[in-house]
């Protein structure tokens, strides 16, 4: 029994199967499966191969570097400072230009500045006082300029004043300009420099011309025909970002500068261009309480005396953020079998609702459910049939077999065929090709079926 079942295994391993198929005549469900292929090829060709370029391997893994400079003088004539010229060292902090960088557009200085006692501001939450008392010696104002010193100053005829803290004195004023300082920073120009590389292709560019041509820099200035010049106009740049360049200097604000750059290698490498992009990325709302943006910084100095006294500055202006994306693509056979393959599976979707409306939305659906499902039964079931055959055989078969019962008939001297058993002579009937399964040993197998596809008409 093992060596039998054994073989079998064996014979399997050469086994072909193939599925049997339904035709059915049905032009609507036709019409359907076709739309169905149809929109599934257009969404690989269009899509995936024509716009998400499918066919390639890509390379996000951008490295890139950013070198910056700003370029422009503005003049000043203040109380504070009287007559002064601005350079980019006064305006452009940090000096050395990196990805991130401010322009000083708009502030409020407070010059000569000591340590000293004074009094604080009236506007410091915390610094208003009826007596000593209420000012600790030793404990500093929160969110104040120093540390108190024990004394209340109260100014005359009136019965609240502020406390009297150590600190660099006289404190900050908050009046701000109702105009920005430094108005002619729109016409400040701005220098980019980015280089950019792909480490799987060994792929680098620049976003400035390559030429020998010294006065290029000079004289050019960035416009959409000319994308290899990387010196923009400040007050440009806050246009294409969409704010007002009055109302940005004024209190400041965050500009986003996005220099992207998708690189088809399978063509010129002339044709990877940067594409520059503007946005303001603070939420700027004018009655807004945090709008603008701005910090402090103090320039130090020393008296004849060798006094160290300082000039505190309020700095408003405008913080630009140069953000650099993007990716390479190139011809590679892995991504283009993978997504044909794909598509050529997603081709199984037509079949899969075809059937569910042949089976499940139309009027004749058991009629088809019939003909798609076919019901076979289990091994067992047939060798219980062959059983009971066996079983239903004629009594003259069994007599023979147990060797008993009708007594031996002399044979036949003239050599025609008799029947043992009977005694009678007859001719031998011809036997059918087909034969019911309830004739016992006359049973014959029906031929195989060859075909495998069936036709159902609607």
């Amino acid at each position: 029994m093992g060596q039998a079942g054994c073989k079998g295994l064996y014979q399997s391993l050469f086994d072909y199967k193939t599925e049997k198929y339904v035709i059915v005549k049905n032009k609507k469900v036709g019409l359907l499966y076709r739309l169905v292929q149809l929109s599934i090829l257009a969404y690989l060709v269009i899509w995936v191969f024509l716009v998400k370029k499918g066919y390639q391997d890509t390379d996000t893994s951008l490295q890139s570097s950013i070198i910056t400079k700003v370029k422009g003088v503005a003049f000043t004539n203040t109380s504070e400072l009287g007559k002064r010229v601005w350079d980019v060292v006064d305006y452009v902090i940090p000096p050395q230009g990196e990805n991130v960088f401010f322009v000083v557009t708009n502030l409020i200085v407070t010059p000569k500045q000591r340590q000293a006692v004074c009094a604080e501001s009236e506007d410091i939450p915390g610094a208003a006082c009826y007596k000593d008392s209420d000012c600790p010696s030793g404990e500093p104002v929160l969110a104040g300029n120093g540390v108190r010193t024990g004394r209340c100053l109260l100014a005359q005829n009136m019965p609240i004043g502020t406390c009297e803290i150590f600190a660099w004195c006289p404190v900050e004023t908050n009046s701000r300009p109702t105009k920005p300082l430094l108005s002619k920073a729109e016409d400040f120009t701005i220098y980019i420099k980015n280089f950019i590389r792909f480490p799987k292709f060994n792929f680098s560019k620049t976003n400035v011309l390559d030429t020998k041509d010294r006065t290029f820099l000079k004289s050019c200035q960035y416009d959409l025909k000319n994308p290899y010049c990387p010196i923009f106009r400040l007050g440009s740049m806050v246009r294409w970002a969409g704010s007002n360049f009055t109302k940005l200097a004024l209190q400041g604000g965050v500009i986003g500068i996005k220099i992207e750059w998708d690189c088809d290698l399978d063509k010129a490498p002339s044709e990877c261009n940067p594409r520059y992009s503007f946005n303001r990325l603070d939420t700027f709302s004018e009655s807004s309480i945090s709008a603008g943006y701005n910090f402090r910084f103090a320039k130090y100095y020393q008296d004849a005396a060798g006094v160290e006294f300082r000039t505190l500055i309020k700095a408003y202006g405008i913080r630009f953020d140069v953000m650099v994306v993007g990716k390479a693509g190139k011809f590679s056979i892995i991504p283009t079998i993978i997504n044909v393959g794909s598509g050529v599976a997603l081709m199984g979707i037509g079949s899969f609702i075809c059937d569910l409306v042949l089976i499940y939305f139309i009027k004749k659906s058991y009629f088809y459910r019939d003909k798609k499902y076919e019901t076979v039964r289990d091994r067992g079931v047939f060798d219980g049939l062959a059983e009971s055959s066996k079983q239903a055989e004629t009594p003259e078969a069994e007599y023979e077999e147990a060797g008993s019962g009708l007594p031996e008939q002399p044979e036949a001297q003239d050599g025609g065929s008799s029947q043992k058993g009977s005694g009678c002579e007859c001719p031998q009937l011809p036997k059918s090709r087909y034969s019911h399964p309830g004739n016992g040993k006359g049973n014959a197998k029906q031929p195989k079926n060859t075909q495998n596809t069936q036709t159902v008409e609607a």
